[in-house]
């Protein structure tokens, strides 16, 4: 008799908290998705690029394939977007031994010029513009080595080193790019 009563704790003890996890999980899925460490917001759904969708105005030393992209995205380069890519080539350079898994991007939907030679120029296809018109204008966001943006941050309120702190826990993690 005492057998089968040790048989039935021990079978709850591991039925039952994947019974109440499912449920909580289910019941609660609000729970799993408020609280994040990242200080960047998700891109929900994930925007995939294809090759097509950007245009590198240096189409030997542009690519999205196997490096992390902070790009900003803005229709022209005014005071504001001078200034926020001063802040993406001053995170780039704060990421250290790092520095070289990251490139910065100016992506535009009209050719600019006159840009810090450092920041990768490109052009947006209409289908890849459309879906970033979702976003406020002026966006800075964060496309992964595999070409899927993915985090967006507001660089009016931009803070370095959230950014920086984002980053290092992404190349901590990333084995690619």
């Amino acid at each position: 008799m005492n057998s089968k009563k040790e048989l039935w704790v021990l079978l709850a003890s591991f039925v039952l908290p994947i019974v109440f996890g499912t449920a909580f999980f289910y019941l609660s899925p609000g729970s799993f998705t408020k609280s994040t460490v990242n200080y960047g917001e998700f891109v929900n759904p994930v925007i995939s690029t294809e090759n097509q969708d950007i245009v590198f105005n240096d189409a030997k030393n542009g690519s999205l394939q196997g490096i992390w992209t902070l790009t900003y995205v803005t229709d022209r380069c005014e005071q504001s977007c001078q200034k926020t890519l001063e802040d993406m080539n001053t995170i780039r350079i704060l990421t250290n031994e790092n520095m070289r898994r990251i490139q910065n991007l100016l992506l535009t939907s009209e050719n600019v010029k006159g840009i810090n030679p450092k920041v990768a120029l490109a052009r947006g296809g209409a289908d890849l513009m459309q879906k970033l018109k979702k976003f406020p204008n002026n966006h800075l966001f964060l496309i992964d080595p595999l070409g899927n943006i993915m985090l967006h941050y507001n660089p009016e309120e931009l803070n370095i080193k959230l950014v920086i702190k984002d980053l290092h826990r992404l190349f901590k993690y990333s084995r690619i790019g």
